[in-house]
């Protein structure tokens, strides 16, 4: 077997857990498959594949060669198939993306069957996570991204901007109201409870933001006693009437719509957030992450043409 067949061999042995199913499933010897296995793990030098009677798992070093080669068999088909007419040849291999849990919800994976429509053996791989990840060691292909961009050596495409709204729930307007607590004024912000979103835990707040007048931004330290890191539980901390939240008007449109959500100071609203969708520095991109990219920002500006302020 040549470098790409032992490939082929090991990710079906991968896949199915088995030697012998794998034998089966690409109609050769066991021995042969065992044979190419072993090849790889010669040639890298270390240990692919952890080998008991009843199972056979991948090792770490495994699930990472695994992916990368699920990568590399994809480019290669990729490659054979460049010049032939578009109607034969079809985009193939994955994708791994991340974004918020908002965009993927609510923009993305509403119009992901028509992706995927048009290109049925794409495999894509969604993250939904509020952490910045690493792009590079964790092997996404492209991240959305929003906020300012700290990343270096990473190419940022920019998408538009997501507006954001403040937000709380209809009980928790109706007991500041009968407390006689007014919420207009920046002075009234000194009486809220605020749901503090922060990344890491134990980190100081960043309070209560908005543009002033002269649209420069301003923050507000704002008492609150519940703090979250991630999108789902913010959105359930206002609904349970804990307090004020921040967020980007993609994520509360239907809680808005149906009444859950009231917007509350609304003279006072933070920056718009910068959207990007970020890329390792690569010269040549392969094909099918080229378009999947295309795709995302596509969506994204009739997403943010249709539904902002």
């Amino acid at each position: 077997m040549n470098f790409i067949e032992c490939l082929h061999t090991f990710i079906r042995v991968a896949e199915l857990s088995s030697f012998t199913k794998a034998a089966d499933a690409l109609n050769l010897p066991k021995a042969s498959v065992s044979n190419a296995v072993q090849r790889l793990e010669t040639m890298l030098e270390t240990r692919l594949l952890h080998r008991t009677t009843r199972k056979v798992q991948l090792t770490q070093d495994g699930q990472t060669f695994y992916e990368r080669s699920k990568d590399l068999l994809a480019d290669a088909d990729e490659l054979q198939t460049m010049f032939q007419q578009p109607a034969v040849h079809q985009l193939r291999g994955r994708v791994r993306i991340d974004m918020s849990t908002g965009l993927a919800r609510f923009v993305v994976m509403p119009r992901l069957p028509e992706l995927l429509q048009r290109h049925p053996l794409l495999e894509l791989e969604i993250s939904s996570t509020e952490r910045r990840v690493d792009l590079v060691s964790e092997g996404f292909d492209c991240v959305l991204r929003t906020g300012q961009l700290i990343d270096s050596g990473l190419v940022a495409r920019p998408l538009g901007q997501l507006h954001l709204v403040n937000c709380a729930s209809p009980a928790y307007v109706s007991r500041q109201r009968r407390n006689g607590i007014g919420m207009q004024s920046v002075d009234d912000l000194t009486r809220q409870q605020y749901i503090h979103f922060v990344n890491t835990f134990g980190a100081k707040p960043s309070g209560f933001e908005y543009l002033d007048a002269a649209g420069q931004p301003q923050t507000v330290a704002v008492a609150g006693a519940v703090f979250v890191n991630n999108a789902e539980a913010y959105v359930a901390a206002c609904l349970a009437g804990l307090g004020i939240i921040q967020v980007p008007v993609v994520s509360a449109q239907e809680n808005l719509a149906q009444g859950s959500f009231v917007e509350v100071f609304p003279n006072l609203v933070a920056a718009p957030m910068p959207l990007n969708l970020l890329y390792a520095n690569r010269r040549n991109l392969a094909k099918r992450v080229r378009v999947v990219m295309d795709w995302l920002a596509e969506v994204i500006f009739e997403h943010l043409q249709q539904r902002q302020k």
